[in-house]
């Protein structure tokens, strides 16, 4: 192993022990040395540079700093290392068709997954790096292929490395249910206490980290049995990933641009407020107006309960009442509860069905029962939000179904607040699934939630709602507090996709919980 010496007076030489921390470093490299491959050391053998047989096909100097500067860092993760700052001088000699290997060692403790990340200055962001920990030495190797990088290593606390494992019985082999792999990744999973591994696949979602924030994932007991008792119950673990599946547009959170210093929106306008103060947290064109498709149903909700209705009232359905969906889309485009005309259910069903289900005909049922005229129902929505200052929002139907119902990010941020000041709507909202029976026909209905990250999500969510049409974009509201009860709102709207909508605006909502804690 080659150590490098610090530039002194212009004389650079190789050293023969260990360097003084400081640097930066330089070293140059004979075309003959080169051929055979060598590593080398810096900082203390904080960073290693190795450098594989015939990498490099010419002489050439090769510079290692540690960047002391201040540099714009990841929002979501954690820094366990200095940031490094490599440089290969003579760019022609490493053409980056084969790789070379970095190990960067650090000295914190942390139970999460650990990976090298680059900055990308086109992006300002960081980039992972394929990245394998040694747990023992704390360090982090990766390959790579740049004559030049700042590198540090990043622990991401939305993936769980080092924690408990229980154990299921369920489709029975080698096989593990994470709340942070894909499903098909490969971990190699260690018993802490014997030092014993197996190779499991992810294939199912647990445990829920809301309910067992220390359990790091879940072994088939065939697995669970090659390195420990049954008996046992839970064991610790420490989790070596072999191969990651990247199925998803986010990987453990981070969007296809890198981690930046800021959330990542696509979305056409969204907002991030603290509920508590009314301060805005991040937007982005937060008082444009856009259509905002079903989430136009929780201010419909709202001005339904403020007529004071007896919930456990009975309510028959009249088909009339969808009739006004399909002045806007096609019968097949409706989310709907699937009455026939003359069954009877409560109003409460009907509110549950709007809330869970985002039923379009039950909104119009329930605005037929609340003893006003549709015309002043809508009247009222306009007029109650603009009482709590959404000057941007207008209401031409109660569903959300009608493109022309148009608000801006802050101004829902601002109903949404107000919303949840009713605990019903608070207890609807984030309800995954409502089930209940006709009272005449005794026919069941089971409804779900259409926001997945009440599903998934670790967050502390009080509050959600979801919204497409094709004019709109996906639209989506979700409102999550901290353990101290404080809430923050996100409203993201025009995503391109579900899968966008969801993971940015569980994206705000995270960096909003960040903020308020620090």
């Amino acid at each position: 192993m080659l150590l490098l010496a610090q530039i002194a007076g212009g004389f650079i030489k190789a050293a023969g022990n260990e360097p003084p921390l400081a640097g930066p470093y330089y070293l140059n490299i004979s075309k003959e040395t080169a051929a055979k491959g060598y590593a080398v050391k810096a900082f203390n053998g904080t960073i290693n540079l190795i450098l594989p047989k015939g990498i490099l096909k010419d002489a050439t100097g090769v510079e290692i700093k540690k960047i002391d500067e201040d540099m714009d860092l990841p929002w979501q993760l954690e820094k366990l290392s200095g940031i490094f700052q490599y440089e290969i001088l003579n760019k022609a000699t490493y053409d980056g068709k084969k790789p070379l290997l970095v190990e960067i060692k650090h000295d914190q403790d942390s139970d999460y997954y650990k990976q090298i990340y680059f900055f990308d200055k086109n992006f300002s962001s960081w980039r992972p790096l394929a990245c394998k920990e040694i747990a023992v030495k704390k360090t982090v190797r990766c390959e790579l292929t740049f004559n030049f990088a700042n590198l540090a290593i990043f622990a991401n606390p939305n993936v769980l490395v080092k924690g408990r494992a229980s154990w299921y019985s369920y489709k029975k082999g080698d096989y593990a249910a994470s709340p942070d792999f894909p499903k098909g990744s490969i971990l190699r999973v260690y018993n802490l206490e014997n030092n014993k591994h197996v190779d499991v696949e992810i294939n199912d979602f647990g445990p829920e980290r809301k309910l067992y924030p220390d359990r790091a994932v879940d072994l088939e007991k065939t697995a669970f049995k090659k390195i420990a008792s049954l008996k046992q119950g839970t064991i610790n673990i420490r989790i070596e990933p072999l191969k990651i599946k990247n199925g998803t547009e986010r990987l453990f959170g981070i969007s296809p641009a890198g981690a930046k210093y800021e959330p990542t929106v696509t979305a056409k306008a969204a907002v991030l407020l603290d509920e508590q103060s009314g301060e805005i947290l991040w937007q982005k064109n937060s008082t444009s107006t856009l259509p905002l498709a079903s989430l136009t149903k929780l201010a419909a909700i709202k001005v339904f309960l403020d007529t004071r209705p007896s919930l456990n009232q009975a309510v028959v359905y009249s088909v009339k009442d969808e009739e006004y969906n399909y002045e806007y889309v096609n019968k097949w485009e409706s989310a709907r509860l699937k009455l026939t005309d003359g069954e009877t259910l409560t109003q409460e069903d009907l509110l549950y069905a709007a809330l869970v289900g985002s039923a379009n005909n039950a909104i119009e049922t329930l605005v037929r029962s609340s003893g006003l005229a549709r015309a002043d129902f809508i009247k009222s929505m306009n007029e109650t939000v603009a009482n709590w200052g959404a000057s941007s929002t207008r209401f031409i139907e109660p569903t959300g179904l009608a493109p022309e119902n148009v608000s801006s990010a802050l101004d829902y941020a601002i109903i949404s607040k107000e919303v949840y000041t009713n605990p019903i709507i608070q207890k609807a909202s984030i309800m995954p699934r409502y089930k209940f029976s006709s009272m005449n026909s005794k026919k069941k209905y089971s409804i779900t939630n259409s926001d997945q990250l009440l599903h998934i999500s670790s967050l502390n969510i009080t509050g959600s709602k979801t919204g497409y049409l094709d004019e709109a974009g996906y639209c989506l509201m979700v409102r999550a507090a901290d353990k101290k009860g404080r809430q923050v709102i996100a409203v993201t709207l025009g995503a391109s996709s579900r899968e966008r909508s969801f993971a940015e605006t569980e994206e705000l909502l995270k960096y909003g919980l960040k903020i308020i804690k620090q």
